[in-house]
């Protein structure tokens, strides 16, 4: 709110409403060890106008993506948002739409909820959707949840070349979910086949993604057949923009497609909010965490939208319970529908397409050497940097407005002087040769 009103008579006035006479007695539960005995250490407080100038300045000090030219990506990509995407979104009837717990009165809400599910079903090649997620990260640990209610199985197997902070989400759920974690290396850009193979004995499940954290696309039924043959559910963490070209994760024998939705419909928004999906065999539909809308009829015969399960804390035993997610990100979610729609089968293919020529013809411009050669990409490319440091290429890059990509030194050892360049149906031809010149000047 842009203005709240903190008069003494308001201060009363709420007082009197909870039965207290002072604030010293609306804290009196609170032991007294806990109570700060004096002033907070605050600077003294601004007028409005002084208020607004500072927030301005601090405001001032973020640069997006009109100031700078960027090729960052890492799992938050600067895509094309369609104009009827923050037209529909900003609509009253979803933008201030909560829980939709009450079917009669929520129709609407629950109709592109059912949309958006069928959509990434449709995409991913599964048979069931949940209403979405919080991100990529955190529907990988509700899979592995899933897989362990599902196989009464414990051990999570983990693709090293997924995104690392899926890794660390997942590695920060296991212990709670009583769940052992083992990664398994890649080799040259993807995951290594026979160790994979191998770790998939006794796993609950085994997660890759394709195109994977370097933007190459792995072996995918390769992976999905070794763990299957082990009897681990195969989960797939996809790009939805990708499976224009890439084949649905669930025609090649996945269990489950997971994701993070950010490329369809999102800014990149200093890095959230954004959305998760995840969607699943039919099999696995009463394990699903978080809600699942169901069209039925009502009882004059008419198309219904109800909300069919809900494995939610709120709802059910926690002991039953698939998630203690409180909500999902539908209003998000709904954003990466409608831009999925806007496109269409036919445009999201062209856009795969593009994206992927735009790796490749990145990859001839710049001329340095692959980290990974011989690798198909998808709007992707690690190269690797002359003088050993990525980190300071980027430093000195972004001195002339540039954001030339991510080091993956930081999270990879022995990678310091790897780059890790996104392009986006966004950047122009004229603006990958000046990446190329600024790398080649910061080099």
């Amino acid at each position: 709110m842009s203005f709240l009103s903190l008069t003494d008579a308001d201060r009363e006035a709420m007082l009197a409403t909870v039965g207290v006479a002072t604030v010293e007695e609306l804290f009196r539960d609170i032991p007294e060890g806990f109570r700060l005995r004096r002033p907070l250490d605050l600077e003294p407080a601004l007028s409005e106008p002084e208020l607004a100038r500072h927030l301005e300045e601090l405001a001032g000090r973020n640069v997006h993506v009109g100031l700078e030219l960027s090729f960052l990506g890492y799992g938050v990509y600067d895509h094309y948002t369609p104009a009827v995407v923050d037209v529909l979104m900003s609509r009253g009837e979803f933008l201030t739409a909560y829980t939709p717990y009450q079917p009669e009165m929520s129709q609407g809400v629950l109709q592109a909820i059912f949309e958006y599910q069928t959509a990434i079903c449709e995409l991913t090649g599964m048979e069931v959707s949940n209403a979405s997620g919080y991100d990529g990260c955190t529907v990988a640990a509700d899979a592995c949840f899933l897989a362990k209610a599902h196989t009464g199985r414990t051990k999570v197997v983990l693709a090293e070349s997924l995104h690392p902070m899926v890794r660390q989400i997942v590695a920060t759920f296991a212990p709670g979910f009583g769940m052992e974690v083992v990664t398994v290396p890649h080799e040259g850009g993807t995951t290594a086949a026979a160790a994979w193979a191998r770790a998939c004995e006794g796993a609950a499940c085994a997660i890759f993604q394709t195109p994977n954290v370097f933007g190459c696309l792995e072996d995918g039924p390769a992976l999905a057949a070794a763990a299957n043959e082990a009897g681990a559910l195969p989960v797939a963490h996809v790009d939805l923009l990708s499976l224009g070209v890439v084949e649905a994760p669930g025609a090649y024998g996945c269990a489950i497609a997971i994701g993070e939705g950010q490329s369809a419909g999102n800014p990149m928004s200093f890095g959230g909010p954004h959305f998760g999906f995840m969607a699943a065999k039919i099999e696995l539909v009463r394990k699903m965490p978080g809600r699942i809308v169901g069209e039925t009829l009502d009882t004059e015969g008419k198309r219904a939208y109800v909300l069919t399960l809900q494995t939610r804390e709120q709802h059910i035993r926690r002991e039953k319970a698939t998630s203690n997610m409180t909500t999902n990100q539908t209003l998000i979610a709904l954003g990466g529908w409608l831009t999925l729609c806007w496109h269409g089968p036919q445009g999201l293919r062209e856009l795969g397409e593009l994206l992927m020529s735009l790796s490749a013809h990145t990859a001839a411009r710049l001329g340095l050497p692959l980290a990974f050669p011989g690798q198909t990409t998808f709007k992707e490319v690690a190269v690797r940097v002359p003088g050993g440091s990525a980190a300071e290429v980027v430093r000195r890059a972004r001195a002339l407005g540039v954001n030339p990509g991510v080091p993956l030194g930081r999270d990879f050892p022995g990678m310091d002087d790897v780059l890790l360049v996104a392009l986006t149906e966004k950047r122009t031809p004229a603006e990958i040769d000046r990446l190329a010149e600024v790398i080649a000047q910061c080099s």
